[in-house]
């Protein structure tokens, strides 16, 4: 009914086509998001600077619509901050109350841990 493991039905069967089928699939597609990842950002100006000359904006064909990291990191930490300031002044004090629980089998590891069958 089943057959044994052997080099030589992977090699009969056409497994090695399939593995490398597989591969090239993988890296197909890989390939294929990081060209759409690159270009994503250009794609994000070009709509950008559409917006900006529906509006009246002169600079939006010379200027460079790029964010630096810097400023992007000093942008979010302003946010962050901002953000941060708004939640109300709460209490630190944190109190804990121990209940005790009846013994139940369902809340123990004990019965949670399988035995392997030894082969």
């Amino acid at each position: 009914m089943f057959e044994q493991f052997s080099l030589s039905n992977i090699w009969n069967n056409n497994g090695i086509l399939i593995s490398v089928v597989g591969y090239i699939v993988v890296f197909i597609a890989l390939f294929l998001l990081t060209i759409i990842i690159s270009y994503f950002q250009k794609v994000l100006q070009l709509k950008q600077r559409k917006k900006l000359k529906e509006t009246g904006h002169r600079a939006a064909d010379s200027d460079d619509l790029s964010i630096s990291g810097e400023v992007s990191a000093a942008i979010s930490t302003a946010l962050f901050l901002h953000f941060q300031e708004k939640h109300d002044l709460e209490n630190t004090v944190l109190t804990i109350k121990r209940i005790q629980r009846p013994y139940s089998p369902w809340s123990s590891k004990f019965y949670g841990l399988r035995d392997y069958p030894r082969k």
